[in-house]
């Protein structure tokens, strides 16, 4: 039977890792988390991510800024944190209203305060093996990896999904621990032969299903991103349910599996920003 990944008891050990080098600093690490809109599930999560920083004493700021805002007025928003001192990370929470102009705003965070590690300059540095600030649900998945032992050197990792704030980052990380990496998408031919080869599956596409339970090979790692609310109000992730996943030698659930660690890297990403800001 499959080992269940807890990110819910592995994010609780990573943030309290946190606690003394909190306590090292001379103030709290301050993290600015900007939301525009009332999309409700943007809303959950922001809401988590405040629990969280709250409990952690870190200073929080949270700006919700109407669904109609002008892209003017958060460009300026993000110019205001951008130099505050007290300021560490920005977060902006997507997906944004669709009047605004997404990379436009996540290029205009500045990179050093970038703890989601979405600007440009963090891909590219993660692009070139040197990464400074990494997508906080990569870095999550690689936790859980690390954490569970699951060997990753020489085996064949498939990803399916490309987006930057998953699939492009989490391949990068594989391939920097020597895996063999397959990215696959809505276009790729006969996805069930790439999935059924895979040591390591990692799916992110927001889609019930998108993988079958059948295809996974026995033994591999399924890392499940998914998150999806069917109409009965239970959620699923993007890997079907079914008994084959009985075979499968580690599994991360849905929920408690990538979303608490997601928010735990967040929470990491920011006291390192705070350390370079106040110990570099």
């Amino acid at each position: 039977m499959a080992t269940s990944m807890n990110g819910r008891a592995l994010s609780r050990a990573r943030n309290q890792a946190l606690r003394p080098r909190i306590a090292a600093l001379p103030r709290p690490p301050g993290l600015a988390v900007v939301l525009v809109g009332e999309d409700p599930a943007s809303q959950v999560y922001v809401g988590r991510k405040a629990r969280v920083a709250g409990r952690l004493g870190l200073h929080h700021q949270q700006h919700d800024l109407p669904v109609d805002t002008p892209e003017s007025e958060l460009l300026e928003l993000i110019d205001g944190l951008n130099v505050d001192p007290a300021i560490d990370g920005i977060l902006v929470q997507v997906p944004l209203p669709a009047h605004l102009d997404r990379q436009r705003v996540l290029d205009r965070i500045d990179p050093a305060k970038d703890v989601d590690g979405f600007h440009p300059w963090n891909m590219g540095l993660l692009a070139q093996g040197r990464p400074r600030f990494v997508a906080c649900t990569p870095k999550g998945v690689m936790e859980l990896l690390a954490e569970y032992r699951v060997p990753l050197q020489g085996k064949r990792a498939v990803v399916v999904g490309r987006s930057t704030i998953v699939g492009r980052p989490v391949s990068l990380l594989l391939d920097a621990a020597n895996a063999t990496v397959t990215v696959c998408h809505s276009r790729t031919v006969d996805l069930e032969a790439r999935v059924r080869e895979a040591d390591i599956v990692v799916v992110a596409v927001g889609k019930p299903d998108a993988v079958r339970a059948a295809w996974i090979k026995p033994g591999a790692a399924v890392i499940d991103v998914g998150m999806n609310r069917l109409d009965d109000g239970s959620l699923v992730g993007d890997v079907g349910a079914g008994s084959e996943l009985e075979a499968a030698a580690w599994i991360t659930p849905v929920p408690g599996g990538v979303g608490p660690m997601t928010i735990a890297m967040l929470m990491a990403n920011t006291v390192e920003s705070a350390e370079g800001r106040l110990q570099g």
